[in-house]
């Protein structure tokens, strides 16, 4: 497919974001540098193994689902220095709870070069099948992505309920586990009413999207036995709502349309 204009891939690690689970979704340049990195490396248990299709023959497949930090940033950094390729794959984007700052930080501190390549989030697909657009004029103007304290602690200037005052649109990551104190801390500013869309594995062939009133978020849960890999909307947007965009407005002008 990619035969021609092919990437000129220098020994470094590219940090790949694989999108949130369907390999249609993988940017162009994602797909063209796994067609020619020597080696890739994947966390198996959040990206789906025919990601792997794409790649050379014979590349390196390395799994990372059973290695820590300390096993993974010295296999990158040994083989670039054995001036081989290196793609490392994140589900979903890189910038979003993919834990590469530390990864950037060791490869930094090793002299390896790395470059970052975005990926589609798991809010974004959502949105997607569920046919919405998060910021609807008049009705919400905001998305917030964010998650509940668990293993990792939420800043206090970032608990669940603060954000929740500003009643945007909502995209809240890794709070499966939590699901009764998050809804809980919902309710202190959203309306009971307000829809939820409850995302399992969004990409995936084993998906669910399930939408009901925040009210039944944790019970919608608890019955569809979700404990991970789920991501909640909660939004305005999510409810039928009359909005329209200024941009194409036959009253609204600007550098490419004047006023008549």
């Amino acid at each position: 497919m990619f035969s021609k204009n092919l990437p000129s891939v220098e020994p470094r690690v590219y940090i790949v974001g694989a999108g949130p689970g369907d390999p249609d979704l993988l940017t162009v340049k994602a797909q063209k540098l796994l067609a020619v990195a020597d080696v890739i490396l994947f966390a198996d248990s959040l990206i789906p193994a025919q990601i792997l299709d794409l790649c050379r023959a014979d590349a390196e497949i390395i799994r990372t689902a059973n290695k820590t930090l300390e096993e993974i940033v010295p296999l990158m950094t040994e083989r670039v220095r054995s001036h081989k390729s290196v793609v490392r794959l994140h589900s979903g984007d890189p910038s979003l709870y993919s834990a590469i700052h530390e990864q950037m930080y060791l490869l930094s501190e090793a002299n390896i070069p790395f470059e970052v390549i975005p990926g589609i989030s798991a809010f974004q697909a959502a949105a997607a099948k569920l046919q919405v657009e998060l910021t609807v004029p008049g009705l919400v103007q905001t998305i917030i992505l964010t998650r509940i304290s668990g293993r990792t602690e939420v800043p206090a200037t970032e608990e669940l309920a603060t954000l929740a005052a500003h009643q945007a649109s909502l995209c809240l990551y890794l709070s499966a586990r939590h699901v009764e104190d998050a809804q809980a801390k919902l309710l202190e500013h959203y309306p009971a009413e307000t829809q939820v869309a409850i995302c399992f594995r969004v990409g995936w062939p084993d998906e669910k999207i399930r939408v009901v009133p925040l009210k039944e978020m944790a019970d919608c849960t608890h019955k569809e036995q979700l404990i991970r890999t789920t991501l909640y909307i909660i939004s305005p947007a999510l409810s039928p709502a009359t909005g329209r965009s200024r941009l194409y407005h036959p009253e609204h002008h600007h550098l490419f349309r004047s006023s008549h």
